[in-house]
This record gives C-alpha cells, structure tokens and sequence, in this order.
C-alpha cells in the first residue's frame, strides 16, 4: 500500500496523542509493572519510546543541515536508555517523553520540502530518505502504546496505518498477501508483530517489532 508522507506525519500525531493520554497519571509503581511485551516494564517501554524520538530527531538534524548524526552513538546507548526506565521517576518519565514528542514534532515541521529527500542511516543501517522518518515513529509509538497495556488496542489505531504495517511487517517478514490469515485488518496486524489477537487459525509468530 501507498503511503504518503502526509500520511505518515498524520500517524505521527494520532500517536503522540494516545501516547501522552496513555501514560498520563502513571505512578512510580505504574512504570515497574510489567508491559505486555515480554520482559518489558511499563518504565522500560516509556524509556524506549522517548530515547526513540531524541534518536530520530538527530536523524531529523542529518537530514537539515548535512551533518551525519547517527541515531544512537553505539547499541550500547540505546539499550541504557530502555534500561534508563527501570530507574525514573513518574515524573521523570513524562518530562521526558512529553519533552521527546515536542522536539520531534518541531524538527519535522522545520524541515522543507526539499530536505524530506535528503539520505539519513537508520541504527539498522539502512539508507532511507527523511520522509520515511515519520512512518518509522509512527510504528514505534502507535505499536508500543498498545503494548503498554493502558486501554489502546490495535483496533484503536488509523485505518491507513494499520494497512501499511500489515505490507511492511509481511514483507519483513517474507510472507506473501495470500499467506496472510483472514480476518479484521487490527487483528492482522497484531498477529504479523507478534502480538496477542483473536485470530483462531493463524499459526504462532514471533514478536518483530
């Protein structure tokens, strides 16, 4: 499926706001306890979220003014910060990620038109244009908001958003659109990134993202 960088920046948007509802009135307990992503806590998924979007805007950063500023400075990095949420306070932590949020959200918008264009590396090192930013921290929050099991479902996310990660998990994947199982487009999508869903005869898949 066709995705459009209006698209993806709209995702963006949708995910920052169930984002800050979802953790809104977290509690220092509330980050200890246990996502619903297997030996993740609540603090461990707000850590990664946030440290996500500081590594994307120094993507951003790149793509502006032609500096090579990669995403983390080593894998090392960007296993402290999930780990950082082990140790946070509640208040902490939404400073943290409402102050992550705000600067991406202004770094996108400072780019122009042109800049969208320009080559960033992701940490995976693959080589992407500025305008698949976007999309990619749209995955990450709108994936891990429903991971932190605080009312957000696959079936609440966009339309739109759920079809382009069900062709982008498949791919990654190696599955063809025949060898997916047949149901609701939120239950598709939870099953290709190896979350919990109500599809009866789809066979057991790893979690991806």
């Amino acid at each position: 499926m066709a995705r459009s960088l209006a698209d993806a920046r709209g995702w963006v948007a949708v995910g920052n706001e169930l984002l800050l509802e979802a953790t809104a009135g977290l509690t220092d307990d509330d980050l200890r306890a246990p996502s619903t992503l297997p030996g993740w806590s609540v603090g461990n998924l707000v850590a990664h979220i946030a440290a996500n979007g500081d590594a994307l805007l120094n993507l951003v950063t790149w793509a502006r003014t032609g500096v090579e500023t990669p995403m983390y400075a080593s894998p090392e990095a960007r296993a402290a910060g999930i780990a950082r949420g082990d140790t946070l306070t509640a208040a902490a932590a939404d400073a943290w990620l409402e102050s992550s949020v705000a600067a991406l959200a202004e770094g996108f918008d400072a780019l122009c038109e042109a800049q969208w264009s320009n080559e960033v590396v992701t940490a995976q090192g693959r080589t992407v244009p500025a305008s698949e930013l976007p999309y990619m921290r749209s995955r990450e929050s709108l994936v891990h908001v429903v991971d932190l099991d605080r009312g957000v479902r696959f079936a609440d996310l966009p339309v739109g958003f759920l079809d382009a990660l069900i062709d982008d998990t498949r791919l990654k994947r190696g599955l063809r659109r025949e060898d997916l199982p047949a149901g609701p487009a939120a239950e598709v999508a939870a099953w290709l990134a190896g979350r919990a869903h109500a599809l009866t005869d789809a066979p057991e898949i790893g979690a991806w993202l």
